[in-house]
């Protein structure tokens, strides 16, 4: 994460291309060689995205409390 870049957004290592827009660009459909074509990322750093979206999910404090 670079407060220059992206607003501090965690972006791919090399690449302006922060995590969420990887994400986002999945969620809705389009696909690994998708995101090699339109920006220009290899299938492993969309690999790595995803990896990092689920390390920082699976530590988040959960969203509602326990009853």
């Amino acid at each position: 994460m670079d407060a220059g870049a992206r607003f501090g957004k965690p972006c791919i290592a090399g690449t302006r291309m922060d995590v969420a827009t990887v994400v986002a660009a999945l969620g809705a459909g389009d696909s690994c060689e998708d995101m090699e074509r339109n920006y220009s990322l290899t299938r492993d750093q969309v690999l790595t995205a995803l990896r990092y979206a689920g390390h920082v999910v699976a530590h988040l404090p959960p969203a509602v409390k326990a009853a």
